[in-house]
């Protein structure tokens, strides 16, 4: 049984953790009553009472591509306590299992504890998830003794399901399904299995695209489909006169088409070395981390710039060099469920937005992005918006920004844990077995089960 989280960066490229605030190795809790009684920590300030603490298990690092759980479970940690897990690649030169912890300074009341393993335990799916939940234990029984008691266990990993479940006292189940992990290279065996379980066990089922709950809600009675928000003031700063492009853009030649996003298996490399050799007088600019793709095999033309990670808060100064901004998705069956970010991102930039014909982005966004159904038609629709946009599309993709904003979509999410909670409450006040929510959901997860072989 191997176990690997999903979109961890290789160990080579993994995020300088040198800031984090403490480590403890496996064997360091070995006096953790002493810490809980002297080390206990003061609520941090914005924190509230009565609000149950989340504990996030999370297959995506915090301090890479900032998205879907990062937007959630900052504005979160608000109103509550929220400790997020994330396990790193493993690592040839570590002995043991170890964790670090730390609060980034502006999210007070946000922990991230990152786990990291031995490589040559890494297929040892029993172990990994013994020493998972062990390091986990013990951190909650000592530095973070007080503050995630009772916690929401809010799940984006699958895989933690059967090292987490019933293990941490937890009121709530939480499945945040953002992507059809099992259709991404080097998914695990075993995911669609614990997804069955996860499924089995939540209380309560968001989901990140439409066709993700068309999925997933035949499983699960409580299931909702939230998809992507937008922090508007941040990407609309590409719109602000006093926003300056950076250098790197400034000095290549015009029309500039631009991505910025996940360089990996959703990209179709083909049709980007299709629209570099169009014209040779354009600019095509590919911002993100390289990941499950050799970098030796992405297309290289002279007009064609990889330019790697950047930081989110520059994204915004990116996109305002940009004159289109593209979504060359490959239709495959890693993209068959995606509902992407950075649309609602771009549409606040104000620039002119290319896509293929990505299911949910045809279905959610064709009234302003623009489709192209083949690669001639990509080509040809960027030509078009570079020369003329549509200034109606780009009007109504603001209006549709200002009605997704990550704010208003987590208040939505909230009022859902909120009402699950009391829905539990009431159970327990009542005598005799608590009846089922909606019929038909046993049902509904026997048939899961059964179609992954559970």
């Amino acid at each position: 049984m191997s176990y690997a989280p999903i979109g961890l960066e290789p160990a080579s490229q993994r995020t300088d953790l040198s800031d984090h605030t403490s480590l403890f190795p496996s064997n360091s809790f070995s006096n953790s009553n002493r810490l809980r009684s002297t080390a206990r920590p003061r609520r941090p300030p914005g924190s509230q009472r009565g609000q149950a603490p989340i504990l996030v298990h999370c297959h995506l690092l915090w301090d890479w591509v900032w998205q879907r759980p990062q937007q959630f479970a900052s504005r979160l940690s608000r109103r509550r306590n929220v400790l997020f897990v994330e396990v790193g690649p493993p690592d040839p030169s570590l002995a043991a299992p170890l964790a670090r912890f730390r609060t980034p300074e502006t999210f007070p009341n946000l922990t991230l504890l990152h786990l990291e393993f031995p490589a040559w335990r890494w297929n040892d799916g029993d172990y990994v998830d013994r020493e998972r939940c062990r390091l986990v234990q013990e951190f909650l029984a000592g530095p973070g003794a007080g503050r995630f008691e009772n916690p929401v266990q809010w799940f984006y990993d699958p895989m933690a399901i059967t090292a987490f479940a019933g293990r941490l006292g937890e009121v709530l189940t939480v499945y945040d399904c953002m992507d059809e992990l099992s259709k991404f290279s080097g998914a695990p065996p075993q995911l669609l299995k614990r997804e069955a379980q996860l499924l089995s066990r939540a209380d309560v089922v968001f989901t990140g695209g439409r066709r993700l709950f068309e999925a997933k809600s035949r499983f699960h009675s409580n299931c909702h489909f939230y998809g992507c928000g937008v922090e508007s003031e941040h990407f609309g700063q590409a719109r602000q006169e006093q926003t300056p492009v950076p250098p790197e853009l400034a000095a290549l030649s015009k029309p500039i088409l631009g991505y910025f996003g996940v360089v990996d298996e959703r990209l179709d490399y083909d049709l980007i070395a299709q629209l570099a050799d169009a014209n040779p007088r354009w600019s095509v600019v590919m911002l993100g981390p390289v990941m499950k793709v050799d970098p030796a095999s992405l297309p290289q033309r002279p007009n064609l710039h990889w330019l790697g990670k950047r930081p989110y808060s520059e994204l915004p100064a990116f996109c305002k060099g940009f004159d289109v901004c593209l979504m060359p998705f490959a239709l495959n069956e890693a993209t068959e469920f995606i509902n992407p970010t950075k649309a609602l991102e771009y549409m606040a930039t104000g620039r002119p937005i290319v896509s293929t014909a990505v299911p949910d982005v045809v279905t959610n966004f064709g009234s302003v992005v623009q489709i192209a159904g083949s690669p001639a038609q990509f080509v040809s629709l960027c030509r078009e918006a570079a020369e003329k946009p549509d200034q109606r599309a780009l009007a109504r993709g603001l209006r549709l920004v200002e009605e997704n904003s990550w704010d208003t979509i987590v208040a939505k999410l909230e009022a859902h844990v909120e009402e699950a909670l009391d829905g539990k409450a009431s159970s327990r006040d009542r005598s005799g077995p608590a009846r089922p929510r909606t019929t038909g959901r046993k049902a509904k997860q026997n048939a899961l089960a059964a179609e992954v072989g559970a």
